[in-house]
């Protein structure tokens, strides 16, 4: 399949957009999914990137330490009200529902979510909420379609939205609700993906570099 390729501009000025944040949502098959995307992430990486991974609720940190071994990016499990960081990858815990707000993450132990807590669909739309078309979505392999209603909402302020070619997914039922919900999304192979962020400006990055 083609990959999309575009300069992402602000409708208002034309200007090319320096992103804030991405969150990016997997369920099934997301481990081996996880562990492609941040290997190919570029050392020099800077958009904050929060990860939604479906998993038991009595889950403890594993999955912060596996990533942690396949990239040289800070990877860390989130705690409440902890600051995002430019370059940092952080790992929604285990039954929390983990909300983006402007600056920090806020976690939250309210109902599940189409069953599930951790919620992608919340942490979407929290996101498309705090940091509007500076926020990008990224969803992969999965076996429902949690994050399909998120990622649209992202689409809808004028975010970026990338979706795993549901070919080169474990389980096509997440990738392909999500290109359903937004069909202007760029779908991309699972190990295009990562370069393809990497390509993407960062806010904090731009502004580092004008001071």
């Amino acid at each position: 399949m083609p990959v999309r390729r575009s300069i992402a501009r602000s409708h208002e000025s034309g200007d090319e957009v320096a992103y804030d944040i991405v969150v990016v949502g997997t369920s099934w098959g997301g481990m081996t999914a996880l562990r492609t995307l941040v290997e190919g992430l570029p050392t020099a990486y800077a958009l904050p990137t929060a990860i939604i991974q479906h998993r038991h609720r009595d889950s403890d940190a594993l999955l912060a330490r596996f990533l942690q071994e396949h990239t040289r990016l800070q990877v860390s499990e989130v705690e409440d009200k902890q600051p995002i960081e430019a370059g940092r990858l952080y790992v929604a815990p285990a039954n929390y529902h983990m909300l983006v707000e402007h600056g920090h993450f806020s976690l939250s132990t309210e109902a599940p979510v189409r069953y599930s807590r951790p919620s992608i669909d919340l942490a979407l739309t929290s996101a498309a909420h705090a940091y509007g078309h500076r926020a990008i979505g990224v969803l992969l392999t999965g076996a429902n379609a949690d994050g399909a209603d998120g990622l649209a909402r992202i689409a809808a302020v004028g975010g970026m939205a990338v979706v795993q070619d549901p070919a080169s997914a474990e389980m096509s039922i997440m990738p392909t609700a999500a290109m359903n919900a937004v069909p202007t999304a760029r779908v991309l192979p699972l190990e295009r993906i990562a370069p393809f962020l990497g390509t993407l400006p960062a806010r904090a990055e731009r502004a580092s570099r004008m001071r």
